[in-house]
């Protein structure tokens, strides 16, 4: 059985397998090793996954949705073709699309598998991925964080040992590792993050930024308005990677819109969120004690990091120019694969050790006598960037007298106040009654590699001991995962054979809404030719009649975006 890592994406994701000596990628039904984290829902309930699905946020936005990785871990829900559907589902369908993809490319069935999430992933987000997981029909055998997958691919690659800080910033959220390499195990020092920060955040700032440029208002928008405006920003950032300006042209309302935007312009739009950037960079180095002298080399990976203000940031910072990887879409990726061949201790990787940290800090809320009575604390028993597994215990008494029970409030986060914190769970615990101070517990956490955390609280006048297990809690029961994993099967999905088709021709009624006069016309005589042609019973192969639709769509969308 082949041994599979999964980077479950905001904007892409990707599907890979050790194949013995290395970390293989696995192209999808259309030949790219991307695949846009997108669902569409059409008319007949069948959903589309992939490329085909992005087009269509254009032509049909009130049935298709990206993005939905945001949402991990909370109960919003998106309503799609007369029904309403969750993250979890949404992620589901993306996973099944992978699975299906590894499965024909290996003619085996698939099911084990390692899936990354971001390092500041909560504990109700990683139950959610693992729900996801599930209602595709996978078994997670570990959840690896995001930066650590990316220093794990780019730790076996590098040529000598050393320290290595990885920055990756992805569609949806940045990660930053540091990595200590030495005479074959790599150790994850210290990480940080922040889940609400991407290239989709820049996108949607250039976005505000033209709106505001125009005097337009968001709210006067149309939902294909929207998906028009985002797109033509998401084209206009990506042109800025390599260029010090660029010309903008879309159309909302009927109204043409162009203009010329300098890098610096947008930069100087985007300072917020750069100075964002610095925080979890600045938290790594601090909490790793280290010597920002002392870093051997700064990696960039993530789609995003090719924008040019991280690679100045990490110039500015380390006063060195970092490495941007290579395909820095792909790293998390292969460190899964990676990952998922160290878990079945390959023999190509018996001389490697990798070792890994909590990202956040967890703990219980406690009354401090010290700071407000009746004020309560968050009281850190495993404090973030802990190498993992970690097992450590802390004792507390009772505050008043005739006490008879303590609740074990366990949280997760780094505020002093708790309620500023995920609440992960509680344990009720009936200790002697008795004067304040005159009972103790000892509360024990022990965590391990895959995210789940034993608390176990100790009376020390009794010896009774209360032990639960918080696997990743999330807001589905079992029952709610069950119940949806059936529902979800009896969604038809569009045929592998006619995934190409589908493409092309979401792609082609994307240009249709994009363009007016001639420029529609032209396009929508090509999509007529298109269609006929599949529905003529004398076509036996097809792969011309792609390949001369694609061609054609490329030289009409190659002109049009041809001034950036």
């Amino acid at each position: 059985m082949s041994l599979l890592g999964i980077d479950l994406g905001t904007s892409n994701s990707l599907i890979s397998y050790w194949n013995g000596a290395n970390a293989e990628l696995i192209p999808n039904a259309l030949g790219h090793y991307l695949t846009p984290s997108a669902v569409h829902i059409a008319d007949d309930g069948e959903s589309i996954v992939g490329q085909p699905a992005l087009d269509r946020l254009i032509t049909h936005p009130e049935r298709t949705v990206a993005s939905f990785k945001r949402w991990m871990g909370t109960d919003h829900q998106v309503k799609l073709g007369g029904k309403r559907w969750r993250a979890e589902e949404l992620s589901a369908m993306v996973l099944k699309s992978l699975k299906e993809d590894a499965e024909v490319h290996l003619n085996e069935s698939v099911r084990d598998v390692v899936i990354s999430v971001p390092a500041y992933f909560s504990d109700p987000q990683r139950k959610a991925t693992l729900n996801s997981a599930r209602l595709a029909g996978l078994n997670v055998t570990r959840l690896i964080n995001e930066p650590t997958a990316a220093a794990l691919a780019h730790g076996l690659d590098a040529e000598s040992d050393g320290q290595f800080l990885v920055l990756d910033l992805g569609g949806g959220t940045f990660d930053v590792s540091l990595l200590n390499r030495f005479d074959g195990v790599m150790e994850i020092r210290a990480s940080s993050g922040d889940s609400s920060l991407g290239g989709n955040d820049f996108r949607d700032t250039l976005a505000a930024f033209l709106l505001k440029r125009h005097g337009i208002e968001s709210k006067t928008l149309t939902a294909e308005d929207k998906a028009r405006l985002i797109k033509e920003s998401t084209v206009l950032k990506n042109g800025l990677t390599d260029r010090a300006q660029g010309e903008y042209h879309f159309d909302l309302g009927g109204i043409r819109f162009d203009g010329l935007v300098t890098r610096q312009e947008l930069e100087e739009a985007w300072q917020s969120l750069i100075n964002r950037l610095r925080a979890p960079i600045e938290r790594v180095i601090r909490d790793a004690g280290i010597s920002p002298a002392l870093i051997d080399q700064v990696v960039l990976v993530g789609g995003a990091s090719r924008m040019p203000l991280l690679k100045t940031l990490a110039t500015r910072l380390f006063g060195r120019f970092p490495l941007l990887h290579p395909k820095p879409d792909h790293a998390i990726a292969i460190g899964a694969a990676i990952q998922a061949a160290l878990h079945s201790r390959d023999k190509a990787l018996d001389e490697i050790i990798m070792t890994d940290v909590c990202p956040f800090t967890l703990g219980i809320a406690a009354e401090d006598r010290s700071y407000r009575s009746n004020e309560l604390v968050m009281s850190p028993i495993i404090e973030r960037n802990a190498t993992v597994p970690q097992s450590r215990e802390q004792f507390y008494s009772t505050v008043t007298d005739q006490q008879n029970r303590i609740e074990v409030q366990v949280y997760q986060g780094e505020n002093f106040r708790p309620s500023q914190n995920i609440l992960i769970g509680t344990i009720d615990v009936p200790v002697p009654p008795g004067r304040a101070g005159s009972q103790s517990v000892g509360v024990r956490f022990t965590y391990d590699i895959n995210g789940a955390l034993e608390v176990e609280v100790r009376v020390l006048s009794t010896g009774e001991t209360h032990r639960k297990l918080f696997n990743n809690q999330s807001g589905l029961s079992e029952a709610d995962v069950e119940q949806r994993f059936r529902e979800l099967s009896k969604i038809k999905t569009a045929p592998r054979d006619q995934q190409e088709n589908i493409a092309l021709i979401a792609r082609a009624e994307r240009l249709y809404a994009e363009t007016i006069g001639e420029a529609r016309q032209e396009i929508s005589s090509l999509i007529v030719e298109f269609l006929s042609s599949l529905d003529s019973q004398h076509v036996r192969d097809v792969q011309p009649l792609r390949a001369r639709f694609s061609q054609q769509l490329d030289a009409f969308e190659t002109g049009r975006d041809s001034p950036l």
